[in-house]
This record gives structure tokens, sequence and C-alpha cells, in this order.
């Protein structure tokens, strides 16, 4: 059963999981502060750890040891605490020798680091450097890289967490054992972090000097003169060339990603767009990011710890530039691992040839300055008030150019374009192109993955010019962000299956492994496409996108008898929903679809329902859909836009996919070309989501179609007068778009029986 909850990390989950003691359920006394940061939450937290000690058990070894040595830390017993920690410890070698122990090893240097500072009598961050200098040389690269990696979230995320579990608690004069070890456990991070985080980056830093060499800032020259700023790191125990994973990108952050590649055994490189950090000029998103990454791998392959072979990967823009390397595939690129993968003109700037305003906002981010303007960026009110001025002005899109003043070239630029032409075309592989690289690629996306259209666009062309192509794909229940990393247990109001909890990143190294060192295939990635069924808590296997199915399902969307019903049948040739949408109304212009994608009620903006029969079996949706629309409007052209829920017995809706599909009927047949229609006469019109759905559905579900016009304040908006869209305004809104929707219309879902 799926519930909706609030999303939470997925280190809250497991520290719920911990907390299950079979001790009778006990009430203690609670008498919370305010805040987790006020003095008094330190001896509020020591009294219930003392009450919780004597009467915790747990009949599972391994976490009672775990949950008690939590107790005894707050309790202050810091010793006993260590000597538990310890017990923990070879417990846990003995059960499993490969298991990770990034998270165990932090919590064994902080209670060994209170035991020296009590026994001692020295300040704390002595007695946590001489804990750290102990423990963290042991590690091997990799498992340092992890356990360097979980100590350096901001303290500030601790103390979030923390405070959220005060909240809940805060007011109430009892607290059940349960509760009460998950309570402490967070309050006990928190304290944690605040009290190591000053002294990590000194430590980590002498650490990478004993295990890496790490050039920060190097300027590397191509051939065709440019100066490509990158960073290198070189793990220091290497006894002979390596393969070098290398990153591409116009996002600048730390040397993280170089080190972790290190921290595999490889040597890692990340290089940056033409303009950013030290090299001269100002970046422009796509432009030379092929060329010059081939420059970078041909410099690559020259230096003498190079053993010749480059494995490119990427999440978002690096790995657009990955696959805008392999236009004209370097002899020393290996491999391609594809995390979230942009494609220029497909997803991005627009998705289904419409533009989205957040591609103004990433413009700014990229290019305003040689790094990243995080600043302008990441102020949300700034910009949803710039959406609803400007929706509310009924100015023309290419207004929103000028929107912070001074005009944005790219952003001009790429609205000149609207269709997939050539100036799109030059950035990746096109058509042909695409027959070419036979290279390995692996490519992680998600159903909720903003840039899912990218990941199945490369798949599909390459797939198609290629029969053979060695393309691997692996998609779950993930959004962008998570699509690149370890995933937490609730995405979005919605938790994921346990099988589903796949460390991403690990992977992309464990395919790297087998590619360049020879090592096993992961077993995961055990066939051409690898999906998560959502619901069935199961790895599925096809060989391709089409034969993740063994059948389909037809559904027509009937608006016949008393409602919009999703039908096996078509309805009468002439029963029809009639749908009227106001562009001059701009009552809605703070109105967005949901985060949440679980929920009690329908986002019915300017959208028609359409509703199946409850299901007596179990049905599984597996792949992507298309379908046709039989319809009658009264302009030239208009924004489709589709979404697919579950209704689960409950009531509640859970999305099968996001974003919705959404597509311009203009450019439904040929992206390339724009064919508007013909007002005033019925028609029919074939589509294609480039959404792909993953899902077992319950039996007793329904299935609900909401079809409608896109209309809102953070998108480009089409009037349907067929002029160019970029130059139409409120003036173009005088008559509403008028839409009959027959009952002829259908969607073909691929299923799995």
């Amino acid at each position: 059963m799926r519930l909706t909850r609030s999303p939470c990390a997925r280190w809250w989950l497991w520290l719920l999981a911990l907390s299950r003691a079979f001790a009778a359920e006990q009430n203690l006394d609670l008498h919370l502060p305010l805040t987790v940061a006020d003095p008094g939450a330190a001896a509020a937290m020591r009294d219930l750890a003392e009450r919780a000690l004597p009467v915790y058990q747990d009949a599972d070894h391994e976490r009672y040891l775990t949950n008690l040595s939590a107790l005894q830390i707050i309790a202050g017993d810091f010793a006993s605490a260590y000597a538990t920690r310890q017990e923990l410890r070879q417990a846990r070698a003995s059960a499993d020798p490969a298991r990770p122990v990034e998270r165990s090893v932090i919590y064994d240097i902080y209670a060994q680091a209170r035991s020296i500072q009590m026994k001692d009598k020295v300040p704390f961050s002595q007695a946590f450097t001489r804990a750290f200098q102990v423990a963290v040389p042991r590690l091997n690269d990799r498992n340092a890289y992890a356990v360097m990696s979980r100590m350096e979230v901001p303290p500030a995320a601790r103390e979030q967490m923390a405070q959220q579990a005060f909240d809940q608690w805060r007011g109430k004069s009892s607290i059940d054992l349960t509760d009460a070890v998950t309570l402490i456990w967070q309050y006990l991070a928190f304290d944690a972090y605040r009290s190591f985080g000053p002294l990590v980056g000194t430590l980590a830093a002498e650490d990478d000097t004993r295990r890496y060499i790490i050039d920060d800032d190097v300027l590397i020259k191509t051939p065709e003169g440019q100066s490509i700023s990158a960073v290198v790191v070189r793990p220091r125990i290497a006894t002979k060339p390596l393969a070098t994973l290398l990153e591409f990108t116009i996002y600048v952050y730390p040397v993280n990603d170089a080190k972790e590649c290190a921290a595999h055994g490889y040597v890692g490189v990340v290089a940056f767009s033409r303009g950013k950090r030290s090299s001269p000029g100002r970046a422009v998103p796509f432009e030379h990011d092929g060329s010059d990454a081939r420059g970078v791998i041909g410099w690559i392959a020259r230096q003498p710890w190079s053993d010749g072979r480059v494995g490119m990967f990427g999440s978002d823009y690096g790995s657009f530039a990955a696959w805008a390397t392999s236009k004209r595939l370097p002899a020393a690129l290996q491999a391609i691992a594809a995390a979230a993968p942009m494609a220029p003109g497909i997803d991005m700037p627009a998705s289904g040839s419409i533009y989205d305003n957040a591609a103004y906002r990433w413009i700014r981010y990229v290019t305003d300055n040689k790094g990243l303007d995080s600043e302008l960026y990441d102020d949300e009110s700034q910009w949803r008030s710039l959406n609803e001025n400007w929706y509310r002005s009924g100015k023309s899109y290419w207004s929103l150019a000028h929107a912070l003043g001074k005009p944005d070239d790219t952003f001009g630029l790429w609205l000149g374009h609207p269709s997939y032409d050539s100036y799109w075309q030059k950035f990746i592989p096109y058509r042909e192109g695409f027959a070419h690289i036979d290279i390995p690629v692996f490519t992680t996306t998600g159903y909720y993955d903003s840039d899912q259209a990218g990941a199945l666009y490369y798949l599909s062309e390459h797939l198609h010019y290629d029969a053979r192509a060695d393309h691997t794909l692996l998609i779950g229940p993930y959004d962008h962000l998570t699509a690149q990393r370890v995933p937490a247990d609730a995405l979005h109001g919605y938790y994921l299956d346990a099988a589903a909890l796949v460390d991403l990143r690990e992977l992309r190294y464990q395919w790297f492994d087998y590619i360049l060192k020879g090592q096993p295939r992961p077993a995961l990635l055990r066939d051409r496409v690898n999906f998560e069924v959502m619901g069935a808590n199961e790895w599925q296997h096809a060989s391709s996108l089409a034969t993740m199915a063994n059948g389909s399902m037809k559904l027509y969307l009937d608006a016949g008898g008393d409602g919009h019903h999703l039908a096996a049948k078509a309805g009468a040739p002439a029963s029809f929903a009639a749908q009227t949408v106001d562009f001059a109304d701009r009552s809605d212009a703070d109105w967005l679809p949901p985060a949440e994608l679980v929920s009690r009620a329908l986002p019915a903006h300017y959208s028609l329902s359409y509703v199946s029969d409850a299901f007596t079996q179990p049905l599984q949706i597996n792949g992507t859909f298309g379908g046709q629309l039989d319809f009658t409007p009264n302009k030239l052209d208009m924004d489709v836009t589709i979404a697919l829920y579950e209704q689960l017995p409950s009531g509640e809706y859970l999305q099968l996919f996001a974003p919705a599909c959404e597509f311009r009927a203009s450019y439904a047949r040929d992206r390339a070309h724009r064919q508007l229609l013909k007002a005033g006469q019925r028609q029919q019109l074939a589509f294609n989501c480039e959404r792909l759905a993953g899902l077992k559905m319950q039996a007793g579900s329904r299935l609900v179609l909401l079809l409608g016009v896109n209309k809102r304040a953070d998108q480009q908006l089409n009037y349907g007068s067929g002029i160019d869209v970029n130059a139409e305004s409120i003036e173009e809104a005088k008559v509403p778009l008028r839409v009959r929707w027959y009952g002829s219309s259908y969607i073909e879902l691929p299923v799995r029986r």
C-alpha cells in the first residue's frame, strides 16, 4: 500500500528502522525546549537517554548495539559508547565484510573522540583529531572518500532534520521508547556534526594530500587554441598509467567528482566549458563543448599518467557534453556514462517544442560569471514574481529575454529556433550520426526526471541507426536529482520500493570497472533496458523499450453517459467533450502543478479528466505510450498536456510520470517542421509521448487521464493564431480557444500480462 507522507531523507527512515525495539512499549516523560540549539536541549536529551537506557532492548543484536551506542553517547557515557561501537564494528565485519562503512565509521570516530576528551581532559578539537587520524588513514581510498563525503554534509542540514523531529514532539508530555530512540538519533546527528563540522575541512585536506595528487586548475590548450580549465586528481598509490574518467561541464563545482574517480582507481578529470573558471571569454552553452572536450581527451591521452583510455561521465549538462563529444568520436574515448542527460533542442530549452521560463533562469545561472550565479538562481521568490508579472502583463514571449534588464542574447537566439532545425542538430549526433557511436553507453534516468525525454531520445536514435549498439538504460522512480545519486526513501510524497534504493553513483563505477577493468558486469544491468516496477518492488529487464511490455491496451476518451470515461470501445461518432480556454484570463497567475506525486485531488487546471473502470486484477504498465486525438479546434495551434494517474482504492492519486506529457500540436508530427492545424475542421493527430512509466497498478485501482491545454505562468503561451508563438501576446486572446474532443480519441498503453 502506498501512503501519502511528506518527503524525508533516507537517513531519517534508517534511524526509524534502527529504533524498532522489541521491548514492550513504554512511555517516557518528555520536556523539549523550543529549538535543538537551545542550551537546555542537551540536558533534556541526556535525561531522556538516561531513562531509556535501562529499559531498551532489541532481539536484533546489531540494531541493539547501534541504538545502545547512541543512547550511551547522549547520556554522556562515552567510554561505554566507544566499546559498544567496537563490538558493533566486529559484528558487522563478521556478518558482511563488504558492507559499506561510511556511516558507522563517523560515529565510531565521534564516540572515541568524546571518550578521549573525557579521559585525557583535552579540548574536543584535539580529541577528534586524534580519533580521526587513527581511523581514517586505515581506510582504503573508496571508503575514505565515502566517509569524508558524509562528514562534509553541512551541520545546518542536520540541524534542520533534528528541528523537524523536535517540532513533531515539542509540547507533548511523553514519548514511547521507539520514538525516543529515533529522536535521540536525530539529536545525536545534529550535536555530532555541529561539534566536528568546523574541523573536517582541514583534516580532509590533510588526508587528501596523503592519498591524491591534485592539480586544481590546469589550463589545457586545445588544437583550436582555446584554454580549458580543468581539475586533475590522481591516486598516489598508482604504480602504472591508469584509465581516466572525464566530466566536461558548465557547472563549476569543487573537485569532488574528480576525487571520487581517483578513489575508485582512475585518474579523475573535470574540465569546464570555455569561459568558466580561469578560461578566458564568456561561456556560451552548447556551442563549443564537443570540440573542446575532444581537445581535452587528446591532451589526456598524451599524459604519462594516462594509459590512453578515457571514459566520459556526467549528469545533466555533463551528459550532453559526452554526447556532443561523440559526434566525432575520439579514438581514446572508450565509454560514456550519462545520468539524466540534457538534449538541446529536445528537452532544453523547450520540451515538446514548448519553451520553459526555467531555461532563461538557467542561462543566467551558468553564464553570469566564471562560476555559478547561485545567489540569483536560488532567489525563488524573484523568479516566481518574474513569471507572474510577465504572465499578467500579456506581453509576448520575446519580452522575457529582457525581464532582468539587459537582454540575454543566448536566450533570444534560442527563441529564434523554435523548430528542431540545423542550429540544434549541430550540437549532438543527428540521424545517421548515431550509427558511428560504437562504444558502450550507460544511461540512467527516472520516471520523474525532467530530462527523461533527452535520455529516451539518445537511446532510441542510437538503436534506430545501429540495432546492435551497446547502449544500456536504467530507469526507476527517480527525479532529475535522484537519477544522479543515491535516492532517498521518499520522493515528493511517494515511498519508493526497497528494490529502487540503488546507489546509482556506485553503479556507475561498477559499470566502468566492467568496461575498463574487465570486472563482471553489474547484475542489475543484465539487459539493454533495466527498469524498477513501482508497486511490484522488483527490477525487470528487456532487450528494448518495445519489449518492456508484451501487449497493449487501447482506451478511448468517451464523453458519453454521465461523465468522461476511459473506455475499451470508442464512443458514438458524434459525441464529444467541449473545452474552452480563455487566454485573456490571468487570474491563475500563481497556479503551478503540485510537486507531490501522491495527492488527494487532481490538478485539473484547464484539463478534462477521464476515468477507467476499476481493474479487477493488478495491471502492469511498462514503457512509453501514444495515441490519437480526434478533435475540432477553432484555432491553428495549441499546446496539449496529457497526464496519467493511478487512482488507488484509498482515493489517492499517484502520478505515473512527471512532468506531464506536453507537446505543441503543430510539431507533433515532426519536431523539425511546423504543420498548423485546420481551424474549424475535425481532424486527427497521432502523438507519441516521450515519457516512460513502469508501474504495477493494484486491483481495485482506476486509471485517470488528464487531457488539457497548456496555460501557466512559467511556460510559453501558445494562443493559436498561427504566427510565431514568441510574437503572440494577449492581443491574440480576444477569442478563446475552443476544442471538441471526440470519443474516438484514444491512448494506447504498453502492458505486461
